[in-house]
């Protein structure tokens, strides 16, 4: 599922708006007026009353962001410089910033949410209040829409602080997480660069049913990142909830004002703000000692057997984060309705799950609790409030500051030509595998007499400057006099660079060119081995290998893509029905995981997917490592990969004017190629074995046709939501019982 921000219409008598693109201190203005902080607020009374509208809230252009003038080196420098000496003109500020989560449990809003959100004497400045399963149902899954939006969203507006009036900022969703940010309105002016994104980190890394939302903005002159996630689930699972955590840091990322500057990851703020459902249990202690220990308010004893505390004191997660002490009994499970511990057949021991931690200095948390008077769901919410030091500018240092930078930058101009060192200027990677992240360090460091601004740039008749499967991070940037910068050459090769390496038409080749504005161009060569893959290789041609495909050699390989494009290609001998990689992962499955709860909708590892790969491509060993989630993902990543689909391109139309009608439809499967024909009907049969177990693993109908049919009926152009729901009707009528 592609990451979905929604940003929908809202009206409230009582809580204002903010219109994003006019609270906006856009870099463009400070370019242009850096002499004069106060031209980046909003100073007209008129001004300021537009600003905080009560109609809605829009999402930022981002069309009009990246149509914006580029910025050149001299805007850079002062921009630097400004940065660098930021302590000469600001001063800090207090404000109090109210942190909330809570998990809903898919209910709609039951009772007032005011002993939750107004629970403090005086009105905080901000509030973030975070959800996880605001939503569980089918339709929100698959197709990110859900009233319960505007129901929780109505019931914390009515709920904020009741003393002051505050302005709706920004409200973003994926699927049943969603994040609201209000800020009081005499604030509004002074909020600025607000951008929100998301990350799914469920199966294959794309559904939103696991992930976070957050939102980034500044305020005054300090950058703050909220983000609200909801991590893995299950007691066991705490490596998964740590491989969640990292996804997240590294696939977040907020695409700045100025176009020529990289996106901004979570750890570039100030402050940041890390809310919500983060699943860590209580291990190693059973279920009556865990409520023993509560009935004595000893929490200390219980937090030293709660998971995300040993994962932070191990470095594995949050490192640099702090969370206050945990003086509160665990927020999960309880009764619905109640303040009863669960009294389900499971018996869940009781987890601290919903936190709030920070990052950032010149903070201190007034409180951390849980609020038990609230009974909507088997979770309690929780709140934190953090009283932030805020940094503000000084108008008249400010003006110094500037003016003395301008005299300086005025000396040093046109002096001379700006040169680099290269810490080395050739790249080779070893052992390049499918889906597995490589990276290399080119270090440059400005030996000339004047600042300097890179950019890695295109050759002659190539649309990019890099080949796909390679990124420069950043790639262009800015670097001081006698300053230094380490540019992050990363190499990863997906499902659409994939089948080019493994036929051999592609090689890991390719040269940067490295230029300085005003200076000369360096070149720098990237090389390595690919191993091949059964990942991204064709059906045909695997249906033509007996050994596993690395002990194979790349002319062989090349010939046999060759083969496979050639229907009237002589075949040297019987191919087998279906790939032997296939046939292993379903067998596995279907031998350990026929009863496993939530199979195909929990994501695996991505170590024991590495494993997988390296066994199905070496053959060894004998039998597929790792849990049946990873193998069930690996499997799904295998079809996901193909270059051309089970259900070949050609008969797409087809399928989409078959739907309707089941004898229709096994009429264009029997027309497929015999062994794409013979794939989808082993994949069907293995899929109807799973339903006959749906009270075990959770599954039905639904699901299954949602998650393969987008595998097996992949469309050759961008696919609509019609087209996808006929794929979805074109494959279940394979999965009912009577299907041949």
């Amino acid at each position: 599922m592609s990451k979905v921000m929604r940003d929908s219409e809202k009206s409230s008598d009582k809580k204002g708006n903010i219109d994003k693109e006019k609270a906006s201190n856009s870099v463009t203005q400070k370019s242009k007026a850096y002499s004069s902080p106060e031209s980046q607020a909003i100073s007209s009374r008129e001004d300021r009353d537009d600003l905080v509208r009560s109609s809605s809230h829009t999402t930022s252009n981002k069309a009009q962001i990246l149509a914006m003038p580029q910025f050149g080196l001299r805007d850079n420098l002062i921009r630097c410089e400004l940065l660098k000496n930021e302590d000469l003109y600001t001063y800090l500020e207090d404000f109090s910033i109210f942190l909330g989560t809570y998990n809903v449990n898919g209910q709609i809003p039951k009772e007032s949410l005011r002993p939750w959100l107004s629970c403090t004497l005086n009105p905080p400045d901000i509030y973030c209040v975070g959800f996880q399963e605001l939503d569980l149902s089918k339709e929100a899954f698959f197709f990110n829409d859900t009233p319960k939006e505007l129901e929780w969203t109505k019931a914390v507006s009515e709920a904020l602080h009741p003393d002051v009036k505050y302005a709706l900022v920004k409200l973003v969703r994926l699927v049943g997480i969603m994040l609201i940010f209000y800020v009081k309105k005499e604030h509004a002016e002074f909020i600025s660069d607000v951008e929100a994104e998301t990350v799914g980190t469920g199966i294959m890394g794309r559904m939103g049913n696991k992930g976070a939302v957050a939102i980034r903005f500044r305020f005054h002159n300090s950058d703050i990142c909220v983000v609200n996630s909801h991590l893995a689930a299950h007691i066991e699972e705490y490596e998964r909830r740590n491989q969640d955590y990292r996804d997240i840091c590294s696939r977040l990322l907020f695409r700045q004002l100025d176009p020529t500057r990289p996106p901004l990851t979570i750890m570039k703020h100030d402050v940041v703000l890390w809310i919500g459902d983060l699943n860590y249990r209580i291990s190693d202690l059973e279920v009556d000692n865990v409520k023993e220990l509560i009935s004595k308010k000893d929490f200390e004893t219980l937090h030293s057997y709660d998971q995300l505390k040993r994962q932070i004191d191990e470095e594995a997660v949050f490192v640099g984060f702090v969370e206050g002490e945990i003086s509160f009994q665990p927020t999960y499970k309880y009764d619905t309705g109640s303040d009863m511990w669960d009294t389900s057949e499971k018996c869940r021991v009781p987890a601290w799950c919903d936190r709030i931690l920070w990052r950032g200095k010149n903070i201190k948390q007034q409180h951390y609790q849980s609020h038990m008077a609230l009974k909507t769901s088997d979770h309690k919410p929780v709140s934190s409030v953090l009283v932030t030091g805020i940094k503000r500018v000084n108008a008249d240092d400010y003006k110094k500051t500037f003016e003395e930078i301008v005299r300086n930058i005025d000396k040093m101009e046109n002096e001379c030509i700006p040169s680099v060192t290269l810490s080395k200027q050739e790249f080779h990677f070893k052992d390049v595998k499918f889906m597995q992240h490589h990276a290399e360090t080119l270090s440059l460091f400005n030996d000339g007499q004047v600042p300097c601004q890179f950019e890695f740039i295109q050759k002659p008749n190539e649309p990019t400057y890099c080949k796909p499967w390679l990124t420069a991070n950043p790639p262009k940037g800015f670097i001081a006099q006698g300053g230094s910068v380490d540019i992050e050459l990363e190499l990863f090769v997906n499902r659409s660079t994939a089948p080019d390496l493994n036929s051999g038409k592609e090689q890991i080749e390719d040269i940067l060119v490295l230029h300085l504005e005003r200076g000369k161009d360096y070149f720098i060569s990237v090389a390595g081995n690919y191993m091949s893959s059964c990942f991204g290789t064709s059906i045909r041609s695997l249906c033509q290998l007996r050994e596993p495909i690395q002990d194979m050699p790349p002319e062989f390989l090349r010939e046999l893509v060759e083969m496979s494009a050639d229907k009237n290609a002589a075949k040297t001998e019987k191919p087998l029905d279906i790939p032997k990689e296939l046939w292993m992962m379903v067998d596995h499955l279907f031998r350990n995981a026929i009863k496993q709860e939530d199979i195909f909708q929990q994501p695996g590892l991505r170590s024991e997917f590495a494993e997988i790969r390296d066994c199905l491509d070496t053959g060894m060993p004998d039998s597929l490592p790792g849990s049946n989630h990873s193998v069930a993902e690996a499997l799904l990543l295998f079809l996901d990969a193909l270059p051309e689909p089970v259900v070949p391109f050609t008969f797409y139309q087809q399928c989409l004017e078959s739907c309707s009608s089941a004898s229709l439809c096994e009429k264009v499967v029997s027309m497929l190629p015999q062994c794409h024909q013979n794939v989808f009907n082993y994949l069907a049969a293995f899929l109807r074995e799973l339903l006959k177990n749906s009270a075990s693993n959770q599954l039905d109908i639904n699901i299954l046709a949602t998650i393969f049919a987008s595998l097996l009926l992949r469309s050759p152009t961008k696919q609509d939501l019609a087209e996808k729901r006929k794929t979805q009707e074109f494959f279940q009528h394979f999965l009912t019982q009577g299907s041949s």
